[in-house]
């Protein structure tokens, strides 16, 4: 009985530092929305963006409008955005995207990272030129009516769309995901998240030995608080 409550108690602790860590991800976007952009939304489609993303991951409204405010403090921090670059063990590509209020700290912090589970951190451009920038949206199933938007999503900008189980997702040019965001937004068609990733142009196959190597790091990096986003090529 003791052995059922303890793995209850660290499934119960695993979801709750992983919605702290994407309510954190989307506090950090919705600063360098505003600080970019302006505290109102209605003139600041990035700001729309992370709002729409929050409420996908039902980060609480108090919360968002929190961030909102705090960020339209002009004392509070402001954070940069910064991709580092590096390999993780057997090769495998890794692009590391943060949000920081002391780039001095991160790279510190994500080059260690690296150094302790076999990576290497490398030099700008050393690996992106293997990732391809696009935009993503993900729908839940049912939000999008294919059959009568198919078209009209690819005159917004929809390159590849793939349907599975749970959700449907489009993929964009990256210079079309603003067009496309202001296709949903007039269509008013919601989306749970809305970004701009590096997607890999080709996959790497590994043994599920040589795999679990390569996860150990990425999972490493994904712990860390300046980062947003961590990207690869593992199939």
């Amino acid at each position: 009985m003791g052995r059922i409550f303890e793995k209850r108690k660290h499934k119960i602790f695993a979801r709750n530092a992983r919605i702290s860590k994407a309510f954190t991800k989307i506090g950090k976007e919705i600063a360098i929305a505003v600080k970019h952009g302006g505290a109102n939304p209605e003139s600041n489609q990035k700001l729309r963006v992370a709002i729409q993303n929050a409420k996908g991951i039902n980060m609480p409204k108090d919360k968002v409008e929190a961030a909102v405010k705090r960020a339209s403090n002009k004392e509070e921090k402001d954070f940069q955005e910064v991709v580092y670059e590096g390999y993780a063990p057997h090769g495998v590509p890794v692009l590391v995207e943060c949000a920081t209020d002391n780039p001095t700290r991160t790279v510190a912090n994500i080059r260690l990272i690296f150094s302790k589970n076999d990576g290497a951190m490398g030099n700008s451009g050393s690996v992106s030129f293997m990732f391809e920038r696009r935009g993503v949206f993900k729908f839940a199933n049912g939000v999008l009516n294919l059959e009568e938007l198919e078209l009209d999503l690819i005159d917004a900008g929809a390159e590849d769309i793939d349907q599975g189980e749970e959700e449907t997702i489009i993929y964009t040019k990256f210079t079309d995901f603003g067009s496309m965001q202001k296709f949903l937004e007039e269509r008013k068609i919601e989306a749970t998240n809305s970004e701009l990733q590096y997607i890999p142009t080709t996959t790497k196959d590994l043994s599920e030995e040589q795999q679990d190597e390569v996860l150990k790091l990425i999972e490493a990096l994904e712990e860390d608080d300046d980062v947003q986003s961590v990207y690869h090529n593992l199939a």
